[in-house]
């Protein structure tokens, strides 16, 4: 009688990807990356800050110092993604900050996918925020064919009535009910999560640093980003 022979193993990379200005980093993005981490199964998992936000407008922090801020916070998220017992390996790339000009999403996953391969499930991270505005990204479209998008929701935030039709058609044609099919896809894939709720963002934390900074509290911002903060003053 002959022997079964054993399932084949899904051996395909699962590469998270979480970008922004991260002016600064907050646990809003901790949250996400380790709800992400855990529900899709990432491998490793990349925080990149952007080096030239052309969206964000001129009263940046100085891409070294962002840098500095979201090595800071990988260590915190590194920290808890081992305390959850959650495999997912962290780390910061410097790639958009050493690419000369805007930092276009695009540029990264092409950078990306000549890293990791054409099979690696390249999962771009993001909040439904990100997700109404990305037909103001520079070739968005072109996106889909380099990159999974995994978008959480947010609080009070009714995504059906933001999206415009751009974003619906893109919807139609791409988005998955099932998280485990961004294992086992390369790209063209976008997934809703509805169960994690963040409500933080840099903009509210910079103006609470400038005039109520003895309010901020490590549950806001993690504890060694607000560290260097503090250490450098910033945000005053």
């Amino acid at each position: 009688m002959a022997s079964l022979s054993p399932l084949p193993l899904n051996t395909r990379k699962k590469i998270g990807i979480l970008g922004g200005t991260f002016d600064p980093p907050h646990l809003g993005h901790l949250k996400l990356a380790s709800h992400f981490a855990k529900h899709l199964n990432l491998d490793s998992l990349l925080l990149i800050p952007s080096g030239e936000p052309w969206q964000k407008g001129s009263g940046i922090t100085p891409a070294k110092i962002r840098f500095q801020l979201t090595e800071a916070a990988a260590i915190d998220l590194a920290r808890a993604l081992l305390y959850l017992k959650i495999p997912t390996q962290v780390g910061i790339d410097s790639l958009e900050i050493d690419r000369a000009g805007p930092s276009y999403m695009l540029d990264t996953a092409k950078v990306l996918r000549e890293r990791f391969g054409s099979e690696a499930s390249l999962i771009c991270l993001m909040g439904a925020d990100s997700l109404v505005n990305l037909p103001t990204w520079h070739a968005w479209e072109d996106l889909m064919g380099y990159l999974n998008f995994a978008v959480a929701s947010r609080p009070n935030y009714d995504l059906g009535a933001q999206i415009n039709p751009a974003v619906k058609q893109l919807l139609e044609k791409h988005q998955t009910k099932e998280p485990s099919a961004l294992e086992n896809s390369a790209s063209g894939l976008i997934y809703i999560d509805e169960t994690l709720s963040v409500d933080l963002s840099s903009t509210d934390l910079r103006d609470r640093l400038k005039t109520a900074r003895h309010s901020i509290k490590s549950e806001q911002i993690p504890s060694h980003t607000l560290e260097i903060i503090t250490k450098l003053g910033l945000y005053q």
